[in-house]
């Protein structure tokens, strides 16, 4: 296959045609290596217990996916993006295609004859928050030997969320030969993923992250600690309302969640990372670009789906600007010795 100058992956409508070593790969801002998803976002009048039976009042059926959300926040902000990811050969395949195409992203989607794409079923509570139930098919893993690295290397930035580790390693390394700054989001202890670890710049993970890779139940102490252990430039863990804790090997900062009415924190993380990644391709300090994550991720909460919420850049620094936090839960030490 690495000869040929066409990949094919058939599907039932028409031959999906990659070229796998296009010579004029277009340079974009941002390219995300990883997970889409249907999700149907069920909100409920409370949350079930077992044995239970509770009535739902309707049901939307929604783009999501870490990566894929992420992605299409930045490419609304005014980032040129990049997706590469699998599809199924069904509906939601095409609800997939019809919205990047709508967003404006350049989606390269690898699909899968007779496979679902993935599904996720998420139960939102009267407070917003949510619990997926998701199903995978192993036929949707992204492969190494399916990624291009011109698609890689063309761009500012990489983000990826580990879920097909293997794929994501090998892009990441791509983009640090090529000295592209490396995103992640995590929020599983992936096999392979120490591998992956090492290669990741920027690491935002879900709360309970740092502490079971580290074996270390003070999440600051595993921050730290995680830091040191794999060289990145960053380690943080999103904290839903409590905000945000990043150490960046000198100083740890707290940025607290802004109060917002929340509808559904379907896609939170998703849309924080979009904020960092915004920031940081804009040049600003960190603690700039975490409260402006804060922001965005807060506005995306206020409507249903994980990216019924993105806002333009002018409503987030309104929301910046005019808002109002939680209040901190986190005296954080003045140095370093913890490590």
């Amino acid at each position: 296959m690495a000869n040929d100058p066409l990949f094919r992956v058939p599907h039932k409508a028409a031959d999906l045609i990659y070229d796998r070593f296009m010579a004029n790969t277009s340079k974009v801002d941002l390219i995300g290596v990883g997970l889409n998803a249907t999700d149907t976002v069920i909100p409920l009048p409370r949350f079930p217990v077992a044995g239970s039976k509770v009535e739902f009042g309707a049901a939307k059926i929604l783009p999501g996916g870490q990566t894929a959300s992420t992605i299409v926040a930045c490419q609304h902000w005014g980032l040129s993006t990049r997706y590469v990811g699998k599809i199924g050969d069904d509906s939601a395949a095409d609800l997939h295609r019809a919205e990047f195409t709508r967003t404006g992203v350049e989606a390269h989607l690898l699909a899968v004859p007779g496979c679902a794409s993935q599904q996720s079923f998420i139960l939102v509570d009267p407070d917003g928050e949510r619990t997926v139930l998701h199903r995978h098919d192993d036929a949707l893993s992204l492969h190494p030997n399916e990624l291009n690295r011109d698609w890689i290397v063309n761009a500012r930035a990489l983000h990826v969320d580990g879920w097909d580790t293997a794929a994501a390693t090998l892009a990441a390394s791509w983009a640090r030969e090529a000295g592209i700054p490396v995103i992640a989001d995590l929020d599983e202890l992936y096999p392979g993923v120490d591998e992956l670890l090492e290669k990741i710049d920027y690491l935002i993970v879900s709360r309970d992250f740092p502490t079971r890779l580290m074996g270390e139940p003070d999440l600051e102490i595993a921050l730290r600690r995680m830091q040191s252990r794999y060289g990145s430039t960053l380690t943080a863990a999103t904290l839903g309302h409590e905000g945000v804790l990043a150490w960046d090997g000198r100083q740890m900062q707290h940025l607290s969640a802004y109060r917002v009415p929340v509808a559904d924190t379907t896609g939170a993380g998703d849309i924080f990372h979009a904020g960092f990644i915004y920031g940081l391709l804009q040049g600003w300090p960190l603690d700039r670009q975490l409260d402006f994550a804060c922001a965005a991720a807060a506005l995306n909460c206020t409507v249903v789906g994980a990216r019924g919420g993105i806002e333009s850049v002018e409503e987030i620094e309104r929301l910046i600007n005019a808002g109002t936090h939680y209040p901190s839960e986190f005296a954080v030490r003045a140095d370093s010795a913890a490590v």
